[in-house]
């Protein structure tokens, strides 16, 4: 769903400095959980305006254009769709009444994977695609984390669109459920996020950090139900799905999207609360650790 990609900036633009930044201190006041909406709110003009230009970036020279967003993930639906119910004749426990129906499914799942996919398989080198950044001018890096994240956000948006257009045309009305995709998507988006910043600040110090995420993705693809439902397990094997915050996403989003079940409000308040850990220890990771990337970069 990414067929482009383009660094955030490599010639820095003067008119992205941000004045009087300083070294971070390690204070609650300054590093507290409070900190990860901060990193958003106090730069949000510039993260809405990098996020722009890259998506603009991104498919510029192309002949078709931000059209690509929407050309990439069908391709892969109808390849994925063929294959798996196809080929192999996947099953599902839920009653499908077509292959098509089989295929919103499918795409369902693909959209939460490839949001995750595409923040965590850049992450690693994210520093090293905008070395301006950290060398040339005062710049809160911290933001990048965010830029890319709201750029995948931007490709799963439309994901989203084609889905519910698809439900609409060949089932009917989409589930009432389906106003709950952004508080059900939250927890994903909180786990990415902090993880963006955890790896791409031990990606500046360890260059194996980006060879261990490309092994990861594909092994947490086939170990999420992206492809079968959990049913498809040995029974003694589903409890460790709920490990998995990709499966629990995958469920959640199909279940309110596809199926109107209302999402399990234990669980969700669970994966926020954890989320909310994993963003809050990346963005301190990164605060401390990047004092050293212009050294290093």
């Amino acid at each position: 769903m990414n067929p482009h990609r383009a660094p955030l900036g490599d010639g820095a633009d003067p008119s992205l400095v941000v004045h009087g930044a300083s070294r971070p201190r390690l204070s609650w006041a300054e590093h507290g959980p409070q900190r990860i909406l901060g990193s958003f709110t106090e730069n949000a003009d510039l993260i809405m305006q990098l996020t722009r230009r890259e998506i603009a970036a991104r498919y510029r020279g192309s002949a078709l254009g931000v059209a690509w967003s929407f050309v990439t993930p069908i391709l892969m639906l109808a390849i994925y769709t063929f294959v798996f119910s196809v080929v192999f004749q996947t099953r599902w426990a839920v009653t499908l009444n077509s292959r098509f129906e089989f295929a919103l499914v499918l795409f369902a799942g693909l959209i939460v994977y490839t949001l995750f996919a595409e923040c965590i398989g850049r992450a690693p080198a994210l520093m090293f695609e905008n070395p301006s950044y950290i060398k040339r001018i005062v710049f809160p890096v911290e933001a990048l984390a965010w830029v890319s994240v709201l750029n995948a956000l931007f490709n799963a948006a439309i994901a989203f669109a084609i889905l519910l257009a698809a439900y609409l045309f060949t089932v009917g009305v989409p589930p009432a459920t389906a106003v709950l995709l952004p508080l059900v998507i939250a927890p994903l988006v909180l786990l990415i996020l902090g993880s963006v910043w955890f790896l791409a600040a031990t990606g500046v110090y360890l260059r194996d950090v980006r060879q261990l995420v490309g092994v990861i993705l594909p092994v947490l693809m086939f170990a999420s139900p992206l492809f079968y439902p959990i049913s498809a397990l040995p029974e003694r094997f589903r409890g460790y799905m709920k490990l998995n915050p990709l499966a629990t996403a995958m469920e959640q989003v199909r279940g309110i999207v596809l199926f109107g079940h209302l999402p399990d409000w234990t669980w969700l308040a669970i994966s926020l609360a954890l989320s909310l850990v994993v963003a809050w220890g990346g963005l301190v990771w990164f605060l401390v650790t990047k004092r050293g990337f212009a050294d290093v970069v």
